[in-house]
Protein backbone atom coordinates (compact mmCIF):
# COMPACT_ATOMS: atom_id res chain seq x y z
CA UNK A 1 0.00 0.00 0.00
CA UNK A 2 1.14 3.39 -1.00
CA UNK A 3 1.79 5.96 2.45
CA UNK A 4 -1.08 7.63 1.90
CA UNK A 5 -2.93 4.03 1.84
CA UNK A 6 -1.57 3.12 5.51
CA UNK A 7 -2.63 6.78 6.81
CA UNK A 8 -5.50 6.47 5.58
CA UNK A 9 -6.08 2.77 7.23
CA UNK A 10 -4.61 3.60 10.45
CA UNK A 11 -7.13 6.90 10.40
CA UNK A 12 -9.96 4.23 9.92
CA UNK A 13 -8.85 2.31 12.61
CA UNK A 14 -8.36 5.22 14.78
CA UNK A 15 -12.39 5.67 14.40
CA UNK A 16 -13.42 1.85 14.71
CA UNK A 17 -11.51 2.10 17.92
CA UNK A 18 -13.37 5.43 19.40
CA UNK A 19 -17.06 4.27 17.56
CA UNK A 20 -16.67 1.11 20.37
CA UNK A 21 -16.19 3.47 23.15
CA UNK A 22 -19.61 4.80 22.21
CA UNK A 23 -21.05 1.21 21.31
CA UNK A 24 -20.01 0.08 24.72
CA UNK A 25 -21.01 2.70 26.72
CA UNK A 26 -24.62 2.44 25.02
CA UNK A 27 -24.51 -1.13 25.76
CA UNK A 28 -24.34 -0.65 29.32
CA UNK A 29 -27.25 1.59 29.88
CA UNK A 30 -29.42 -0.83 27.74
CA UNK A 31 -28.22 -3.96 29.78
CA UNK A 32 -27.61 -5.53 26.19
CA UNK A 33 -25.43 -5.93 23.02
CA UNK A 34 -26.02 -3.56 19.83
CA UNK A 35 -27.12 -5.06 16.44
CA UNK A 36 -26.24 -4.33 12.82
CA UNK A 37 -28.27 -5.05 9.42
CA UNK A 38 -26.67 -4.05 6.37
CA UNK A 39 -29.06 -4.64 3.11
CA UNK A 40 -27.76 -5.12 -0.48
CA UNK A 41 -29.49 -3.93 -3.44
CA UNK A 42 -27.70 -4.58 -6.78
CA UNK A 43 -24.00 -6.27 -8.06
CA UNK A 44 -21.65 -8.48 -6.59
CA UNK A 45 -19.47 -5.14 -5.91
CA UNK A 46 -22.31 -3.84 -3.70
CA UNK A 47 -22.08 -7.57 -1.77
CA UNK A 48 -18.43 -6.99 -1.28
CA UNK A 49 -18.22 -3.50 0.02
CA UNK A 50 -21.69 -5.28 1.83
CA UNK A 51 -18.88 -7.55 3.47
CA UNK A 52 -16.65 -4.68 4.13
CA UNK A 53 -19.57 -2.59 6.13
CA UNK A 54 -20.31 -5.60 8.24
CA UNK A 55 -16.83 -6.12 9.01
CA UNK A 56 -16.27 -2.92 10.33
CA UNK A 57 -19.55 -2.69 12.18
CA UNK A 58 -18.79 -6.23 13.67
CA UNK A 59 -15.23 -4.73 14.38
CA UNK A 60 -17.04 -1.56 16.39
CA UNK A 61 -18.95 -3.73 18.71
CA UNK A 62 -22.08 -4.47 16.76
CA UNK A 63 -23.22 -8.00 16.50
CA UNK A 64 -24.64 -8.71 12.46
CA UNK A 65 -28.40 -9.43 12.30
CA UNK A 66 -30.81 -9.73 9.09
CA UNK A 67 -33.41 -8.31 10.96
CA UNK A 68 -34.32 -4.19 10.07
CA UNK A 69 -35.35 -3.55 13.72
CA UNK A 70 -31.01 -3.59 14.30
CA UNK A 71 -29.65 -0.82 16.24
CA UNK A 72 -28.48 0.10 13.06
CA UNK A 73 -29.07 -0.48 9.32
CA UNK A 74 -27.36 0.44 6.30
CA UNK A 75 -28.96 0.23 2.45
CA UNK A 76 -26.34 -0.31 0.12
CA UNK A 77 -28.19 0.91 -2.80
CA UNK A 78 -28.07 -0.22 -6.83
CA UNK A 79 -29.61 3.14 -9.03
CA UNK A 80 -29.54 0.60 -12.66
CA UNK A 81 -33.04 0.83 -12.60
CA UNK A 82 -35.29 3.79 -11.94
CA UNK A 83 -37.55 1.95 -9.80
CA UNK A 84 -34.90 0.79 -7.69
CA UNK A 85 -34.76 4.36 -6.21
CA UNK A 86 -38.13 4.35 -4.86
CA UNK A 87 -38.24 1.23 -3.39
CA UNK A 88 -35.17 2.27 -1.21
CA UNK A 89 -37.33 5.42 -0.35
CA UNK A 90 -39.97 3.39 0.72
CA UNK A 91 -38.10 1.29 2.24
CA UNK A 92 -36.62 4.52 4.41
CA UNK A 93 -40.23 5.29 5.23
CA UNK A 94 -40.59 1.94 7.23
CA UNK A 95 -37.36 2.47 8.67
CA UNK A 96 -39.06 5.92 9.74
CA UNK A 97 -41.88 4.49 11.77
CA UNK A 98 -38.78 1.99 13.59
CA UNK A 99 -36.89 4.90 14.21
CA UNK A 100 -40.13 6.61 16.14
CA UNK A 101 -40.40 3.48 18.56
CA UNK A 102 -36.50 3.41 19.75
CA UNK A 103 -34.90 7.05 18.48
CA UNK A 104 -31.61 6.05 19.11
CA UNK A 105 -31.82 3.41 15.96
CA UNK A 106 -29.20 4.39 13.53
CA UNK A 107 -29.96 4.72 9.63
CA UNK A 108 -27.58 5.02 7.14
CA UNK A 109 -27.72 5.07 2.96
CA UNK A 110 -24.71 4.26 0.93
CA UNK A 111 -23.77 3.03 -2.81
CA UNK A 112 -24.97 4.16 -6.34
CA UNK A 113 -27.97 5.34 -5.43
CA UNK A 114 -26.06 8.14 -3.23
CA UNK A 115 -23.95 8.93 -5.98
CA UNK A 116 -26.87 10.13 -8.13
CA UNK A 117 -27.55 13.54 -8.98
CA UNK A 118 -30.56 14.65 -7.35
CA UNK A 119 -30.61 11.92 -4.50
CA UNK A 120 -29.15 14.14 -1.52
CA UNK A 121 -31.04 16.83 -2.24
CA UNK A 122 -34.37 14.77 -1.66
CA UNK A 123 -32.79 13.22 1.49
CA UNK A 124 -32.23 16.47 2.79
CA UNK A 125 -35.05 17.54 1.88
CA UNK A 126 -37.21 14.63 2.76
CA UNK A 127 -35.62 12.21 5.21
CA UNK A 128 -33.88 14.09 7.66
CA UNK A 129 -33.72 11.04 9.63
CA UNK A 130 -31.33 9.33 7.60
CA UNK A 131 -28.14 10.03 10.30
CA UNK A 132 -25.58 8.50 7.71
CA UNK A 133 -25.50 9.24 3.64
CA UNK A 134 -21.94 8.08 1.59
CA UNK A 135 -21.59 6.77 -1.82
CA UNK A 136 -19.37 4.07 -3.40
CA UNK A 137 -15.74 5.66 -3.37
CA UNK A 138 -15.82 5.68 1.09
CA UNK A 139 -17.23 2.68 1.79
CA UNK A 140 -14.29 2.46 4.20
CA UNK A 141 -14.91 5.31 5.82
CA UNK A 142 -18.54 3.77 7.60
CA UNK A 143 -16.68 4.11 11.26
CA UNK A 144 -15.56 7.94 10.46
CA UNK A 145 -19.07 8.99 9.37
CA UNK A 146 -20.68 7.38 12.56
CA UNK A 147 -18.23 8.93 14.65
CA UNK A 148 -19.19 12.07 12.89
CA UNK A 149 -23.07 11.36 13.95
CA UNK A 150 -22.36 10.71 17.39
CA UNK A 151 -20.13 13.98 18.04
CA UNK A 152 -22.47 16.40 16.08
CA UNK A 153 -25.96 14.70 16.71
CA UNK A 154 -26.96 15.80 13.15
CA UNK A 155 -27.33 14.35 9.85
CA UNK A 156 -23.75 13.05 7.97
CA UNK A 157 -23.41 13.57 4.53
CA UNK A 158 -19.98 12.56 2.86
CA UNK A 159 -20.46 12.27 -1.17
CA UNK A 160 -16.95 11.56 -3.15
CA UNK A 161 -16.56 12.38 -6.73
CA UNK A 162 -13.96 9.65 -7.62
CA UNK A 163 -11.91 7.00 -6.01
CA UNK A 164 -9.30 9.16 -4.76
CA UNK A 165 -7.57 6.57 -2.91
CA UNK A 166 -8.53 2.93 -2.32
CA UNK A 167 -8.44 1.34 0.86
CA UNK A 168 -9.14 -2.30 1.20
CA UNK A 169 -7.19 -3.35 4.25
CA UNK A 170 -9.88 -2.98 6.98
CA UNK A 171 -12.14 -5.80 8.49
CA UNK A 172 -14.53 -7.60 6.10
CA UNK A 173 -17.57 -10.05 6.93
CA UNK A 174 -17.18 -12.62 4.55
CA UNK A 175 -20.77 -14.73 3.58
CA UNK A 176 -18.53 -17.49 2.76
CA UNK A 177 -15.22 -18.50 4.61
CA UNK A 178 -13.95 -20.15 1.94
CA UNK A 179 -14.55 -18.21 -1.07
CA UNK A 180 -14.23 -14.06 -1.58
CA UNK A 181 -14.85 -11.19 -3.83
CA UNK A 182 -11.74 -8.70 -4.46
CA UNK A 183 -12.34 -6.01 -6.26
CA UNK A 184 -9.54 -5.30 -8.69
CA UNK A 185 -10.73 -1.91 -10.25
CA UNK A 186 -13.15 0.48 -9.93
CA UNK A 187 -15.60 2.38 -12.42
CA UNK A 188 -16.27 2.33 -15.82
CA UNK A 189 -15.33 4.02 -19.11
CA UNK A 190 -17.74 2.54 -21.64
CA UNK A 191 -20.99 4.83 -21.48
CA UNK A 192 -23.44 2.07 -22.30
CA UNK A 193 -26.43 4.44 -23.57
CA UNK A 194 -28.34 2.80 -20.81
CA UNK A 195 -26.59 2.62 -18.58
CA UNK A 196 -25.85 5.59 -15.91
CA UNK A 197 -23.04 2.98 -13.81
CA UNK A 198 -20.51 5.09 -15.25
CA UNK A 199 -21.85 8.57 -14.01
CA UNK A 200 -22.42 7.24 -10.27
CA UNK A 201 -19.37 5.02 -9.61
CA UNK A 202 -16.85 7.35 -12.11
CA UNK A 203 -14.06 6.22 -14.34
CA UNK A 204 -12.01 3.76 -14.23
CA UNK A 205 -9.33 3.17 -11.73
CA UNK A 206 -7.33 -0.31 -11.65
CA UNK A 207 -5.44 -1.26 -8.18
CA UNK A 208 -2.07 -1.73 -8.17
CA UNK A 209 -1.14 -5.73 -9.04
CA UNK A 210 0.96 -5.77 -5.82
CA UNK A 211 -2.19 -4.83 -3.84
CA UNK A 212 -4.73 -6.99 -5.10
CA UNK A 213 -1.56 -10.26 -4.93
CA UNK A 214 -1.42 -9.41 -0.97
CA UNK A 215 -4.80 -9.24 -0.68
CA UNK A 216 -5.67 -12.73 -2.18
CA UNK A 217 -2.54 -14.20 -0.59
CA UNK A 218 -4.34 -12.49 2.74
CA UNK A 219 -7.85 -14.36 2.23
CA UNK A 220 -5.62 -17.73 0.75
CA UNK A 221 -3.83 -17.87 4.61
CA UNK A 222 -7.28 -17.04 6.30
CA UNK A 223 -9.22 -20.32 4.48
CA UNK A 224 -10.41 -18.94 1.19
CA UNK A 225 -10.27 -21.41 -1.64
CA UNK A 226 -12.00 -19.37 -4.57
CA UNK A 227 -11.90 -15.58 -5.23
CA UNK A 228 -13.88 -14.04 -7.65
CA UNK A 229 -12.26 -10.64 -8.92
CA UNK A 230 -14.82 -8.04 -9.70
CA UNK A 231 -14.95 -4.90 -11.92
CA UNK A 232 -17.30 -3.22 -13.93
CA UNK A 233 -14.89 -4.33 -17.13
CA UNK A 234 -12.38 -6.74 -15.97
CA UNK A 235 -10.92 -6.52 -19.34
CA UNK A 236 -9.74 -3.58 -19.46
CA UNK A 237 -7.79 -3.83 -16.04
CA UNK A 238 -4.53 -2.07 -15.61
CA UNK A 239 -4.50 0.62 -18.15
CA UNK A 240 -4.80 3.05 -15.95
CA UNK A 241 -1.87 2.28 -14.37
CA UNK A 242 1.75 4.22 -14.06
CA UNK A 243 3.16 0.79 -15.25
CA UNK A 244 0.22 -0.61 -17.62
CA UNK A 245 -0.14 -4.35 -16.76
CA UNK A 246 -3.30 -6.45 -19.27
CA UNK A 247 -5.84 -8.85 -17.38
CA UNK A 248 -4.43 -11.92 -18.54
CA UNK A 249 -0.92 -10.72 -16.93
CA UNK A 250 -2.94 -10.02 -13.63
CA UNK A 251 -4.27 -13.85 -13.77
CA UNK A 252 -1.38 -15.24 -14.14
CA UNK A 253 0.29 -14.06 -10.99
CA UNK A 254 -2.87 -14.81 -9.28
CA UNK A 255 -2.53 -18.48 -10.49
CA UNK A 256 1.10 -18.60 -9.03
CA UNK A 257 -0.48 -18.07 -5.08
CA UNK A 258 -0.12 -20.99 -3.46
CA UNK A 259 -2.97 -22.46 -1.53
CA UNK A 260 -5.77 -20.94 -4.14
CA UNK A 261 -7.57 -23.30 -5.79
CA UNK A 262 -10.31 -21.87 -8.12
CA UNK A 263 -9.84 -17.91 -9.65
CA UNK A 264 -13.43 -16.79 -11.50
CA UNK A 265 -14.12 -13.22 -13.21
CA UNK A 266 -16.86 -10.80 -13.63
CA UNK A 267 -17.65 -8.94 -15.78
CA UNK A 268 -15.61 -8.68 -18.85
CA UNK A 269 -16.61 -7.15 -22.05
CA UNK A 270 -16.99 -8.58 -25.55
CA UNK A 271 -15.25 -5.45 -27.26
CA UNK A 272 -12.01 -6.07 -24.90
CA UNK A 273 -11.79 -9.70 -24.29
CA UNK A 274 -8.45 -10.59 -26.04
CA UNK A 275 -6.94 -13.61 -27.66
CA UNK A 276 -4.08 -13.28 -24.64
CA UNK A 277 -6.98 -13.74 -22.23
CA UNK A 278 -8.53 -16.69 -24.29
CA UNK A 279 -5.12 -18.47 -23.87
CA UNK A 280 -4.04 -17.90 -20.30
CA UNK A 281 -7.97 -19.23 -19.12
CA UNK A 282 -7.77 -22.31 -21.35
CA UNK A 283 -4.06 -23.34 -20.12
CA UNK A 284 -4.85 -22.91 -16.58
CA UNK A 285 -5.99 -25.01 -13.93
CA UNK A 286 -7.16 -22.81 -11.53
CA UNK A 287 -9.02 -20.01 -13.71
CA UNK A 288 -12.55 -21.45 -14.07
CA UNK A 289 -13.62 -22.44 -17.45
CA UNK A 290 -16.87 -20.31 -17.00
CA UNK A 291 -17.00 -16.78 -19.00
CA UNK A 292 -19.74 -14.27 -18.77
CA UNK A 293 -20.14 -12.36 -21.97
CA UNK A 294 -22.90 -9.94 -22.03
CA UNK A 295 -24.61 -9.52 -25.45
CA UNK A 296 -27.42 -7.27 -24.60
CA UNK A 297 -28.79 -7.44 -28.12
CA UNK A 298 -28.22 -9.63 -31.22
CA UNK A 299 -28.49 -6.91 -33.75
CA UNK A 300 -25.68 -5.06 -34.67
CA UNK A 301 -28.11 -1.83 -35.19
CA UNK A 302 -29.29 -1.94 -31.67
CA UNK A 303 -25.68 -2.81 -30.70
CA UNK A 304 -24.47 0.30 -32.10
CA UNK A 305 -27.10 2.59 -30.48
CA UNK A 306 -26.34 0.96 -27.17
CA UNK A 307 -22.49 1.76 -27.77
CA UNK A 308 -21.51 -1.26 -27.32
CA UNK A 309 -18.54 -1.06 -30.39
CA UNK A 310 -19.28 -4.96 -31.59
CA UNK A 311 -21.68 -6.38 -33.83
CA UNK A 312 -23.62 -9.67 -34.39
CA UNK A 313 -20.89 -11.08 -36.41
CA UNK A 314 -18.13 -9.66 -33.99
CA UNK A 315 -19.94 -11.42 -30.94
CA UNK A 316 -20.12 -14.69 -32.40
CA UNK A 317 -16.69 -14.82 -33.63
CA UNK A 318 -15.46 -14.45 -30.41
CA UNK A 319 -17.77 -17.29 -28.82
CA UNK A 320 -16.38 -19.44 -31.39
CA UNK A 321 -12.80 -18.13 -30.59
CA UNK A 322 -13.82 -18.90 -26.72
CA UNK A 323 -15.26 -22.12 -27.29
CA UNK A 324 -11.70 -23.01 -29.73
CA UNK A 325 -9.71 -21.64 -26.40
CA UNK A 326 -10.81 -22.96 -23.70
CA UNK A 327 -11.63 -27.19 -23.32
CA UNK A 328 -15.55 -27.54 -22.09
CA UNK A 329 -16.29 -23.66 -20.95
CA UNK A 330 -19.42 -22.14 -20.10
CA UNK A 331 -20.51 -18.95 -21.60
CA UNK A 332 -23.33 -17.28 -19.76
CA UNK A 333 -24.84 -13.98 -20.73
CA UNK A 334 -27.36 -10.76 -20.49
CA UNK A 335 -29.67 -9.80 -22.66
CA UNK A 336 -31.82 -6.48 -22.85
CA UNK A 337 -35.63 -6.92 -24.61
CA UNK A 338 -37.56 -3.82 -25.86
CA UNK A 339 -34.75 -2.05 -26.09
CA UNK A 340 -35.59 1.60 -27.93
CA UNK A 341 -36.22 1.86 -32.00
CA UNK A 342 -36.22 -2.57 -31.25
CA UNK A 343 -37.85 -4.08 -34.01
CA UNK A 344 -39.07 -7.63 -34.82
CA UNK A 345 -36.00 -8.05 -37.06
CA UNK A 346 -33.92 -6.69 -34.11
CA UNK A 347 -35.25 -9.59 -31.74
CA UNK A 348 -34.70 -11.69 -34.33
CA UNK A 349 -31.37 -11.54 -34.54
CA UNK A 350 -30.89 -11.55 -30.38
CA UNK A 351 -32.96 -15.23 -30.92
CA UNK A 352 -30.53 -16.88 -33.92
CA UNK A 353 -27.28 -15.27 -31.41
CA UNK A 354 -28.94 -17.40 -28.36
CA UNK A 355 -29.14 -20.54 -30.46
CA UNK A 356 -25.75 -20.15 -32.46
CA UNK A 357 -23.82 -18.98 -28.84
CA UNK A 358 -25.08 -21.96 -27.01
CA UNK A 359 -25.42 -20.31 -23.77
CA UNK A 360 -25.36 -22.01 -20.63
CA UNK A 361 -27.77 -19.53 -18.92
CA UNK A 362 -28.68 -16.00 -19.21
CA UNK A 363 -30.10 -12.90 -17.16
CA UNK A 364 -32.86 -11.41 -19.15
CA UNK A 365 -34.05 -8.13 -18.93
CA UNK A 366 -36.64 -5.88 -19.65
CA UNK A 367 -35.55 -2.13 -21.15
CA UNK A 368 -35.88 0.26 -18.43
CA UNK A 369 -36.11 3.58 -19.33
CA UNK A 370 -33.72 5.64 -17.33
CA UNK A 371 -33.56 9.17 -16.46
CA UNK A 372 -29.98 10.86 -17.29
CA UNK A 373 -28.71 8.10 -20.00
CA UNK A 374 -28.86 8.71 -23.82
CA UNK A 375 -31.32 5.97 -24.33
CA UNK A 376 -34.17 7.50 -22.29
CA UNK A 377 -34.32 10.49 -24.88
CA UNK A 378 -34.51 8.50 -27.81
CA UNK A 379 -37.83 7.72 -29.83
CA UNK A 380 -39.45 4.40 -30.70
CA UNK A 381 -39.83 3.46 -27.14
CA UNK A 382 -41.47 0.04 -27.68
CA UNK A 383 -45.11 -0.78 -26.66
CA UNK A 384 -45.37 -2.78 -23.12
CA UNK A 385 -47.26 -5.52 -24.46
CA UNK A 386 -44.91 -6.29 -27.47
CA UNK A 387 -41.93 -6.30 -25.02
CA UNK A 388 -44.08 -9.03 -22.70
CA UNK A 389 -44.39 -10.64 -25.82
CA UNK A 390 -40.92 -10.70 -26.90
CA UNK A 391 -39.62 -11.33 -23.80
CA UNK A 392 -41.81 -14.71 -22.88
CA UNK A 393 -40.33 -16.14 -26.17
CA UNK A 394 -36.23 -15.22 -25.25
CA UNK A 395 -37.01 -16.73 -22.19
CA UNK A 396 -38.43 -20.00 -23.94
CA UNK A 397 -35.87 -20.13 -26.44
CA UNK A 398 -32.73 -19.20 -23.58
CA UNK A 399 -34.51 -22.17 -21.56
CA UNK A 400 -34.28 -24.81 -24.38
CA UNK A 401 -30.84 -24.00 -25.33
CA UNK A 402 -29.42 -24.10 -21.87
CA UNK A 403 -31.22 -27.17 -20.74
CA UNK A 404 -29.88 -28.70 -24.30
CA UNK A 405 -26.75 -27.48 -23.67
CA UNK A 406 -26.39 -28.38 -20.01
CA UNK A 407 -27.39 -32.18 -20.65
CA UNK A 408 -23.87 -32.70 -22.16
CA UNK A 409 -22.07 -33.01 -18.14
CA UNK A 410 -24.97 -36.19 -17.44
CA UNK A 411 -22.87 -38.78 -16.23
CA UNK A 412 -19.76 -37.04 -16.39
CA UNK A 413 -17.64 -37.13 -13.08
CA UNK A 414 -17.48 -32.86 -12.05
CA UNK A 415 -15.25 -31.47 -9.24
CA UNK A 416 -17.54 -29.21 -7.33
CA UNK A 417 -17.01 -26.52 -4.47
CA UNK A 418 -19.08 -27.24 -1.88
CA UNK A 419 -21.00 -24.17 -0.64
CA UNK A 420 -23.69 -25.18 2.12
CA UNK A 421 -26.31 -27.44 3.05
CA UNK A 422 -29.55 -27.48 0.56
CA UNK A 423 -32.44 -25.19 1.01
CA UNK A 424 -34.94 -27.82 0.35
CA UNK A 425 -33.38 -30.45 1.91
CA UNK A 426 -30.91 -30.56 4.92
CA UNK A 427 -29.92 -34.22 3.45
CA UNK A 428 -28.47 -32.31 0.65
CA UNK A 429 -25.81 -30.07 -0.39
CA UNK A 430 -25.29 -27.49 -2.80
CA UNK A 431 -22.08 -26.85 -4.55
CA UNK A 432 -21.13 -25.54 -8.25
CA UNK A 433 -18.77 -26.94 -10.88
CA UNK A 434 -16.19 -24.69 -12.38
CA UNK A 435 -18.31 -23.64 -14.81
CA UNK A 436 -21.04 -22.09 -12.21
CA UNK A 437 -23.10 -24.94 -13.31
CA UNK A 438 -25.03 -25.55 -8.95
CA UNK A 439 -25.18 -29.43 -8.41
CA UNK A 440 -27.00 -31.15 -5.34
CA UNK A 441 -25.89 -34.41 -3.69
CA UNK A 442 -26.69 -36.00 -0.61
CA UNK A 443 -23.72 -34.66 2.39
CA UNK A 444 -23.64 -32.70 5.35
CA UNK A 445 -22.26 -29.53 6.58
CA UNK A 446 -18.76 -30.78 7.14
CA UNK A 447 -18.11 -30.84 3.48
CA UNK A 448 -19.02 -27.09 3.10
CA UNK A 449 -15.36 -25.48 1.27
CA UNK A 450 -14.28 -28.59 0.12
CA UNK A 451 -14.06 -30.10 -3.85
CA UNK A 452 -15.91 -32.98 -4.15
CA UNK A 453 -15.88 -35.14 -7.26
CA UNK A 454 -19.58 -35.47 -8.27
CA UNK A 455 -21.05 -37.89 -10.67
CA UNK A 456 -23.87 -35.78 -12.42
CA UNK A 457 -26.66 -38.27 -12.77
CA UNK A 458 -29.78 -36.00 -13.31
CA UNK A 459 -30.16 -32.68 -15.52
CA UNK A 460 -32.83 -30.36 -14.20
CA UNK A 461 -32.70 -27.96 -16.58
CA UNK A 462 -29.95 -25.07 -15.04
CA UNK A 463 -28.92 -27.51 -12.56
CA UNK A 464 -27.69 -31.40 -11.48
CA UNK A 465 -28.69 -33.80 -9.08
CA UNK A 466 -25.47 -36.25 -8.26
CA UNK A 467 -23.64 -38.81 -6.06
CA UNK A 468 -20.47 -38.29 -4.72
CA UNK A 469 -17.50 -40.07 -6.02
Amino acid sequence: MSELQNELRDRQLKYISLCGEEIRRREEELGRKLTACVVTFGCQMNARDSEKLLGILEQIGFVATESEEADIVIYNTCTVRENANSRVYGRLGRLHSMKKKNPDKLIGLCGCMAQEKGVIETIKRSYRYVDIVFGTFNVFAVAELLYNRFTSGSQVIDIWDSAKDIVEDLPTDRKFKFKSGVNIMYGCNNFCSYCIVPYVRGREKSREPEEIIAEISHLVADGVKEVMLLGQNVNSYGKSLEYPVTFAQLLKRIEQIDGLERIRFMTPHPKDLSDELIEVVGQSEKICNHIHLPLQSGSSRLLKLMNRHYTKESYLALVEKIRAGIPNVSITTDIIVGFPGETEEDFEDTLDVVRKSRFDSAFTFIYSKRTGTPAAEMEDQVPEDVVKERFNRLLKTVDEVAHEQIKRFEGTVQKVLVEDVSEHDPEYVTGRMTGNVLVHFKGDASLAGTVVPVRCTESKGFYYFGEKV
